[in-house]
Parts: C-alpha cells; sequence; structure tokens
C-alpha cells in the first residue's frame, strides 16, 4: 500500500518536472516609449532636452555626433534546454538637426532588420601550435647587449 502510494507520488513528481520543462520563459530586455508618449514630441519644434524629459533618456545614441537618439527593446522565448530565440524586436530612432531640434522619428520592428556582415579587424596572433615557454625561449637570440646600455 505505502509502495504504490510512494509510485503515485513519484509519478507525479515526474509529470510535474516535465510539465515544467516544456514552460516558455519570457524575457523583455531595454525600454522603447510608447505611441501615446511620442505622439506628444513634434518634428522641428521639440529639442533633446523635450524629449528627455517625455520619453526619458535613450539606451543609445549616435556614436560622432550624437545626432540621432535610439530606444531598443526585445522579447525572447526561452524553452526547456533550447537557445533563446528572439520573437519581438523594436527599435525607435530619433534623429536631430545641429540645433538639437527633432528632424524625424522613425520605429522599427523585427520584421525590418537585417543581417548585416561586420568587418573585423583582428590581428593574427601567428602562434598557433606554440608553447608559452617555447615563445619566452624563442626571443632569447633576439637581444643584443648594446640594446640594454645607454651610450654615456
Amino acid at each position: 500500500m505505502q509502495i504504490a502510494r510512494a509510485m503515485k507520488r513519484l509519478s507525479a513528481g515526474i509529470a510535474a518536472l516535465s510539465l515544467a520543462g516544456c514552460v516558455t520563459l519570457v524575457n523583455t530586455h531595454g525600454y522603447v516609449p510608447s505611441e501615446e508618449q511620442l505622439s506628444e514630441l513634434v518634428v522641428g519644434v521639440d529639442t533633446r532636452d523635450s524629449v528627455e524629459d517625455v520619453v526619458g533618456p535613450p539606451g543609445a545614441s549616435g556614436v560622432l555626433r550624437d545626432e540621432r537618439w535610439y530606444y531598443i527593446s526585445s522579447t525572447f522565448h526561452t524553452r526547456a534546454a533550447l537557445a533563446p530565440k528572439e520573437v519581438e524586436r523594436e527599435l525607435v530612432a530619433i534623429s536631430f538637426d545641429e540645433e538639437g531640434t527633432i528632424t524625424n522619428i522613425e520605429r522599427f520592428g523585427l520584421e525590418d532588420g537585417q543581417v548585416i556582415a561586420l568587418n573585423r579587424r583582428v590581428t593574427d596572433d601567428n602562434v598557433k601550435g606554440v608553447s608559452f615557454i617555447r615563445q619566452l625561449l624563442g626571443n632569447l637570440g633576439n637581444f643584443a647587449a648594446d640594446q640594454f646600455f645607454d651610450d654615456v
């Protein structure tokens, strides 16, 4: 009788763990202002200060001249041991002129995204297959004594 009860509890526990593995976890990162907030901004009138008052500071800005502010939000679904999958992305870009007045407000979604090939500038280390000790010992013959003494 106790064995049957223990088996029922064990099978109920296994079923609960199996169902818990099927639950989708939803993670949202970032912040994008709502349409109501953006409707308060007037192109050609509002400035960086008024944008910051209405929608808050940006998550990112233009790299060189701070001429665009970016608000980015992403939603990921994670299921069991699978890799997270991005299911929603929103980006709001607010452009400014030299005086800091809004010139454009754009909204992009995940469907507007493009894969961009990054140009990586990486220097080859040229030490594949060479151990640390060999690198140290390999430099012993590359120095001359006159490199260590100044002409006095």
